[in-house]
């Protein structure tokens, strides 16, 4: 089994920037592609950032391209999504999925090709 753990969420002004991290546990030699989703009241649950087991490959949402950056250092087995620019329409919560389909050069956009998901971490962002 994994276990995620997600923190960094917080209240902030628009503008300005979070930096969220996931902690895996468990049997993260299982962990190849891992993601950062969001879900925000009276929406459903989006895609927002992926990225591959070797970290050569990151995908991004339309709406936070240029603006997000995903990460992940396997030594420590945390992926990180870096917020810049926040606006209010990104206010939600965020979560972090791990994939265990062995590939080393791919992500995945759907949320249902993911095996492990965290908790989740709130994210308000103030006009």
């Amino acid at each position: 089994q994994v276990q995620l753990v997600e923190s960094g969420g917080g209240l902030v002004q628009a503008g300005g920037s979070l930096r969220l991290s996931c902690a895996a546990s468990g049997r993260t030699s299982s962990i190849y592609a891992m993601g950062w989703f969001r879900h925000s009241p009276g929406k459903e649950r989006e895609f927002v950032s992926a990225i591959s087991r070797s970290g050569g490959r990151t995908g991004y949402e339309d709406s936070v391209k240029g603006r997000f950056t995903v990460s992940r250092d396997n030594a420590k087995n945390t992926v990180y999504l870096q917020m810049n620019s926040l606006k209010p329409e990104d206010t939600a919560v965020y979560y972090c999925a791990a994939a265990s389909t062995k590939t080393m050069t791919s992500y995945h956009l759907l949320a249902s090709d993911y095996s492990y998901w965290g908790q989740g971490t709130q994210v308000t962002v103030s006009s």
